[in-house]
């Protein structure tokens, strides 16, 4: 299938982790998916998916959310490059960055896993680390907490104003890597948030008065305004 690009979002399976910094990449495709009005289904691979396209008569995509735990991602995400025969410059990673600031998105082909232990696994997988990467800033903890609980954790109270946007943001740069190419996706969210021109606009969903990415939903803070979409 020459014209299917898999695109991976990382994270941990179960309720206990889906709010949590490490499972920012399973927020994208929640919200790709959700853009789409498609649902997740089992694959054999160990994962859930959805079949889908960038728009209709542009590139297929393939939306993927492992099921087994981060540091063993390599073995649904090879086994989904096989099933859908998906080379790696194809394979699209969306990932925490603990390196990058929050609210920050880099992307990236190739290169070392910057101790990222998911990105590890998926490298050694597929026999190469040359595969496309969407990383999304998450920052490093302050004070002396161990960053692998930080990651753990969900996201703060400050954070979750402007989550919803970056995961939009992210899920914009998957869909520019796919259209555009890696140099032109880089290019503008590379720049400063002001710079960049949106070419897609995803509302955020509401849930009995909780926002929500996808299927991730919280309360909002008493007293707060309501977060506008920066440009």
């Amino acid at each position: 299938m020459a014209d299917t690009w898999l695109i991976v979002g990382l994270g941990n399976p179960g309720p206990r982790y889906e709010a949590t910094r490490h499972n920012i990449g399973q927020m994208v495709m929640d919200e790709l998916a959700s853009r789409r009005r498609e649902a997740f289904r089992a694959h054999k691979a160990n994962a859930r998916v959805v079949e889908t396209w960038l728009r209709p008569g542009a590139a297929k995509l393939v939306l993927a959310k492992p099921n087994s735990f981060m540091n063993v991602s390599g073995g649904p995400v090879a086994g989904l490059a096989r099933f859908y025969g998906t080379e790696p410059e194809r394979v699209v990673v969306v990932h925490d960055e603990l390196d990058i600031p929050y609210d920050t998105i880099k992307l990236k082909t190739g290169g070392g896993h910057g101790g990222h232990n998911g990105v590890r696994d998926i490298a050694k997988a597929l026999a190469t680390p040359e595969f496309p990467r969407v990383r999304v800033g998450i920052g490093r903890p302050v004070g002396r907490q161990d960053p692998a609980d930080w990651v753990l954790d969900p996201f703060s109270a400050t954070e979750r104003q402007t989550l919803p946007i970056l995961v939009s943001d992210a899920a914009d740069a998957v869909e520019m890597l796919v259209d555009e190419g890696l140099v032109a996706a880089q290019q503008r969210f590379h720049a400063p948030r002001r710079a960049r021109v949106r070419t897609t606009t995803a509302p955020v969903s509401r849930d009995r008065g909780r926002r929500c990415v996808g299927v991730t939903c919280w309360a909002p803070l008493p007293g707060r305004p309501r977060p506008r979409r920066r440009r």
